[in-house]
């Protein structure tokens, strides 16, 4: 049960993406960009892609390119179309005699095996050092994820050992009524901005309306470790430890983030949902301290 729980709550934030992510595809099997950390990459004879990635692993394209191919450690087979560059930083790219290449061919390690046949529009040529490949906005980029992905693991480690017991009650909340918890998220992402807004109407409400705006940043971080430790405290149960449920639903979130526009709807999503678990749980938190309590024994009449 709990391993299909933790599937409910990740198909609900990649489900979002979906409906949105499907235009970018074309009837030609148009594709956005391969983004791969690891594995190999294969674009097959009549699929066109915008662009390919890869960290770790080979690329194999038969296929159309429309943008870059880039290898950070792998090797390049081509014996389709590239309308961008090719770099390889470790390895060695082989284009065989039907390839094509519209820009340079660039390496850092071996050089090119370039067929007599295929064709390079470009420049072939041996370049050191990441700005003479023109890669800096991609690794400011990566830099930016690396560092929400650690400043994300540092709050959510913090509130986890200063209160596991609000950690536990949001826990709890995500195992009932998924579609109220988003219901009541999305309520929250209208009512803060609209609320903002309008107390900027009022010279006295500017202050409320900065500090509101102000607050929706960090807000929207708890609300990002949230999900992560609904999701990941479903793959990790009790007993075991917290930080290392969360740790695993937040690598998955992270994961996410590295596939274009899929990464940002399911952040989204992600902060919505935790926004509906946060005030889920603070409401249940409010329910239960107005309940009264028992009648002291001083205060109960004798029986008669």
């Amino acid at each position: 049960m709990r391993r299909l729980s933790s599937l409910a709550v990740l198909g609900f934030l990649v489900a979002l993406a979906l409906p949105a992510a499907a235009p970018a595809q074309t009837s030609g099997h148009g594709e956005d960009a391969i983004v791969v950390v690891s594995g190999d990459v294969t674009v097959p004879h009549g699929h066109t892609v915008d662009g390919v990635v890869v960290f770790n692993g080979d690329a194999r394209v038969a296929g159309h390119v429309d943008g870059d191919v880039v290898l950070f450690s792998g090797d390049a087979l081509v014996s389709g179309r590239i309308d961008g560059d090719l770099i390889t930083f470790g390895g060695q790219a082989r284009l065989l005699p039907r390839a094509f290449v519209g820009g340079d061919v660039r390496y850092a390690d071996e050089r090119p095996d370039v067929a007599g046949s295929a064709i390079v529009h470009g420049d072939v040529s041996r370049q050191n050092g990441f700005d003479s490949f023109g890669l800096l906005p991609f690794f400011g980029a990566f830099a930016l994820w690396l560092a929400v992905g650690i400043s994300m693991a540092a709050l959510g480690g913090l509130l986890l050992l200063l209160a596991p017991g609000a950690a536990e009650a949001v826990y709890e909340r995500s195992r009932r009524g998924l579609g109220r918890l988003v219901a009541i998220g999305v309520g929250v992402v209208i009512a803060l901005p609209v609320a903002g807004a309008i107390a900027a109407v009022t010279l006295v409400g500017l202050p409320l309306a900065f500090v509101i705006l102000l607050a929706l940043l960090p807000l929207a971080a708890l609300a990002y470790c949230a999900s992560a430790w609904a999701l990941g405290r479903r793959l990790v149960g009790p007993p075991r430890k917290r930080i290392l449920g969360f740790l695993a639903g937040l690598a998955i979130l992270r994961a996410l983030a590295l596939v274009p526009v899929l990464g940002f709807l399911s952040g989204l999503a992600a902060v919505v949902f935790g926004l509906g678990l946060i005030a889920a749980a603070i409401g249940a938190a409010r329910s239960r301290d107005r309940q009264p309590g028992p009648v002291p024994a001083w205060r109960q009449s004798p029986d008669r």
